[in-house]
């Protein structure tokens, strides 16, 4: 019963506007957890790796800000040109789409009595909710984008996607990098124990924001970062081990 106030707030008739317009948008949120993630786990591997071979800090560095440069360019571009692709399948399925109902009208509007009249719609109803729909050419094509073909009206912009995943890789993944750039007078094991300890507050904080974006329990979500980016560090640090001393 406590939940009552805020589900009629949530219920009223601006709220609910601005949740369906939200729905319909694209959220960045997800590039940044995704380009972050990335970034944490493939730099502190780097460390990781590095710090069970025993090699000098400097190795660290070194290969972690390539990485941050390399792998981060790389991940954004392909976020990119992901986003572009999406848009490029809309703009043809909404062009196939304006033909067919340039060339079968009729063949169209059958079309969208029967993708409502599958979810249940009865005559007369039926029939006003196709003349609705087919009177708007930009609506019926909407219509036909949405629940023929199953996409999105709205896609990301590629740039946004792009820069938004770099952003975060960069950001997030020179974490395990900060105790090697700064002259702390640490010792090699010293220097990576703080970068450990860094990075893990990093993949839980990265968790509790994923956990928000797919709406899962935030605690959950950031203990699961966690043991993942962990679990990608030890490895990282088993394939050093045996190259103590080669080096």
């Amino acid at each position: 019963m406590a939940d009552e106030p805020r589900l009629e707030h949530e219920h009223t008739p601006g709220a609910i506007r601005e949740r369906i317009e939200a729905a319909t948008s694209h959220s960045y949120l997800g590039d940044f957890v995704l380009g972050a993630v990335d970034g944490t786990v493939t730099t502190f591997a780097i460390v990781a790796g590095v710090a069970g071979a025993m090699l000098q800090p400097t190795v660290a560095l070194v290969l972690g800000l390539a990485n941050l440069a390399a792998d981060g360019f790389s991940m954004a571009a392909g976020n990119y040109l992901s986003a572009k692709s999406s848009g490029h399948i809309i703009d043809r399925i909404r062009q196939i789409e304006q033909e067919h109902i340039d060339q079968v009208p009729e063949g169209e509007r059958e079309e969208v009595r029967q993708i409502f009249a599958a979810k249940g719609f009865e005559e007369p109803v039926l029939s006003e909710i196709v003349e609705v729909i087919t009177q708007d050419k930009q609506r019926w094509i909407d219509t036909m984008i949405t629940e023929e073909w199953g996409q999105p009206l709205e896609t990301p912009s590629p740039l946004r996607a792009g820069l938004t995943t770099f952003v975060a890789f960069v950001v997030a993944g020179f974490v395990p990098l900060v105790p090697y750039c700064l002259p702390l007078g640490l010792d090699v094991q010293t220097r990576f124990g703080v970068s450990a300890a860094i990075t893990a507050v990093t993949f839980f904080c990265i968790g509790l924001a994923k956990g928000y974006i797919v709406r899962r329990s935030p605690l959950l979500s950031g203990l699961e970062t966690l043991l993942i980016g962990g679990a990608a560090a030890l490895l990282a640090y088993l394939v050093g081990i045996p190259f103590r001393g080669v080096f």
